[in-house]
């Protein structure tokens, strides 16, 4: 009897054990199935969480240093050529960044830096924004500076802008910024300031918040920079406030104009644009060191992070160097985007390391904030990743991916749909990363390997003799570049389900762009009817013309007139190129036979 009742109970105490595991689990099943949303939302919490877990107890000074076109063989520890002891420094005492991405031209990747946003989700995907354009970063996208001021911080800016300034609402002091003192076109003289848009159409370019530094040029840029970095810090006091300052070199774009005692120790450099080039890194190496000894005579560099980063690739053609990777600044190839970058803060747990995990330009804008103390998941629209943990504590990167751009304005003349599997136009330049896989379409861009010129004169006609004798129209290009980083062996023909799924990834991320944003020149921007400098033109009161949609290719628009002569030197230069090609074709098949 006592044994029929111990067998009752224990079928009561199993059935109430399997009731209340229904209970549990059955919710959790029909929300995993049926709200994969919420899901997706629990793991950002918890990305979030996990981040916040490695952040500094108070909110640290950060310092960003952004060069202009260093390419990714310019820099001491990447090459013998190079002189930078400081950076090499830093860089072996901190973090350094060598699966890091950038954009292939200053405005896209200053947009994305400020904004956290593919262009694609900015309608800066074409070019740059030039001096004439009334064009600028979009109003309405909140930017890292002005997180950071609301977080508390002091913000400043020294250097290059080149994000628009065709009204004032589009100037750094509107975007977030406390204080500005710089450039605001792309490309300006390092001692007298004026800048160009064509050969003819020149302006003064040197501001001081929102007026022309009139009288305040002479001396070469990066000294006077970081002159003005030099004094923000002795200005600022590090324990009341935290300090966010970007410095935005004009170093070492053109024009190669440094000052002589610099080019000296590169004097046994056979070609001159690499020295002079080789001499302006070195200027940067010298202001990084001046920078870094202010912080620790201030009181600032024991709760700081300097981060250091290149905005895209060099031009070799002007004295930079991107090998051994393919291809130069404007392009999708690793030459133009794979970017020299490291962090240095006495902050990161685990120093002295190299960091192969995946980053892009764009995960500065959420880790800056989220180091700042500000809660990026309630900040929509971002692109980038929170990666301090990755780079603090060498976790794996969130980033599993990199949209580098879809810009349906460039299109080659070769290409379709079909080509594309029915999923995508490969007409269109577009270039996406999944994993260890690279897929580019369209035109990528100049495709040469090019070592660091060591004659004395280097013809410009040598730049197109890889592409020249290139036999197949090709569209579609895929990369391993984790096996395959100098981007020589193109797997395309021989993955083509690789090729299928990012295509499919590719139009997808298209279904989220907005409208590409590059009006026509406005004639109200010569600087002759603006008091000789380039400045605002547009008044405040105007209101702002809506360019979305436009589509505006310079030079496409002008009747060109017949010349006989023009075809015919056309065809002979052409014509040069393809006998030049054979020639070293045949050299090199002699010099291996005979290897």
């Amino acid at each position: 009897m006592s044994t029929l009742i111990e067998l009752q109970l224990l079928l009561k105490w199993m059935a109430l054990f399997v009731l209340f595991g229904l209970l549990i689990l059955s919710p959790r099943t029909s929300a995993s199935c049926s709200d994969a949303r919420s899901s997706r939302e629990d793991a950002e919490r918890f990305r979030v969480e996990q981040a916040a877990a490695f952040r500094p107890k108070r909110p640290p000074h950060i310092i960003f240093i952004l060069t202009d076109d260093q390419g990714f063989n310019d820099i001491g520890y990447h090459s013998r050529d190079i002189r930078s002891p400081t950076l090499d420094k830093l860089a072996s005492e901190g973090v350094r960044l060598e699966n890091y991405y950038v954009q292939p031209l200053c405005t896209p990747s200053r947009s994305q830096l400020i904004t956290g946003r593919y262009q694609i989700h900015t309608g800066l995907q074409h070019s740059i924004i030039r001096p004439r354009q009334p064009s600028c970063l979009p109003l309405d996208v909140v930017t890292l500076p002005q997180r950071l001021q609301e977080a508390g911080y002091s913000t400043h800016m020294v250097g290059k802008w080149h994000l628009g300034f065709y009204r004032k609402d589009c100037l750094p002091t509107r975007r977030g910024f406390h204080t500005y003192f710089g450039s605001l076109t792309g490309s300006v003289d390092y001692y007298t300031y004026g800048s160009c848009d064509g050969k003819s159409l020149c302006g003064f370019d040197l501001h001081e918040g929102e007026s022309v530094a009139w009288g305040k040029g002479g001396k070469y840029s990066t000294h006077l920079y970081t002159q003005r970095v030099r004094k923000i810090l002795a200005a600022h006091d590090s324990t009341s406030q935290p300090l966010f300052i970007f410095l935005s070199l004009q170093a070492v774009h053109t024009p190669l104009k440094p000052p002589k005692e610099y080019i000296y120790p590169y004097r046994r450099m056979g070609n001159v644009p690499r020295r002079k080039y080789a001499a302006m890194v070195s200027i940067v190496d010298e202001a990084v060191r001046n920078i870094t000894y202010a912080l620790r005579k201030y009181g600032f560099y024991r709760n700081s992070v300097i981060i250091f980063s290149t905005d895209n690739g060099a031009q070799p053609l002007t004295g930079g160097s991107n090998w051994p990777l393919r291809g130069c600044k404007g392009t999708y190839w690793e030459g133009g985007i794979r970017g020299v970058g490291f962090v240095h803060s006495p902050l990161i747990r685990h120093r002295r390391r190299v960091s192969r995990a995946l980053i892009h330009i764009t995960d500065w804008y959420p880790t800056l904030v989220g180091l700042a103390g500000g809660n990026v998941s309630q900040h929509q629209g971002l692109d980038g990743f929170d990666v301090w943990p990755t780079i603090s504590e060498g976790k794996e990167s969130p980033r599993l991916e990199i949209l580098h751009n879809i810009d349906p304005l460039h299109r080659r003349s070769w290409g379709s749909l079909k080509d594309g599997y029915g999923l995508w136009d490969t007409t269109v330049q577009a270039a996406i990363r999944v994993g260890d896989w690279k897929l580019l379409t369209g035109d990528p861009g100049h495709g040469d390997w090019v070592p660091p010129q060591v004659l004395t004169n280097f013809p410009s006609s040598w730049w197109h003799l890889e592409r020249q004798i290139e036999k197949k129209r090709k569209s579609v290009w895929l990369f391993n570049v984790t096996g395959d980083p100098c981007e020589r062996h193109d797997l395309a023909a021989h993955r083509p389900d690789v090729v299928k799924e990012l295509l499919a990834r590719l139009a997808l991320y298209n279904r989220t762009a907005i409208p590409v944003r590059y009006p026509p020149d406005d004639a109200r921007a010569n600087p002759s009817l603006n008091g000789g400098a380039w400045r605002p033109w547009v008044s405040e009161d105007e209101e702002e013309e809506n360019w979305d949609g436009i589509y505006y290719k310079r030079g496409k628009n002008r009747k060109r007139k017949k010349c006989r002569l023009c075809k015919l030197q056309s065809f002979f230069k052409k014509l040069n190129l393809k006998i030049m090609s054979k020639q070293i074709q045949d050299s090199s098949a002699i010099g291996h036979h005979l290897q």
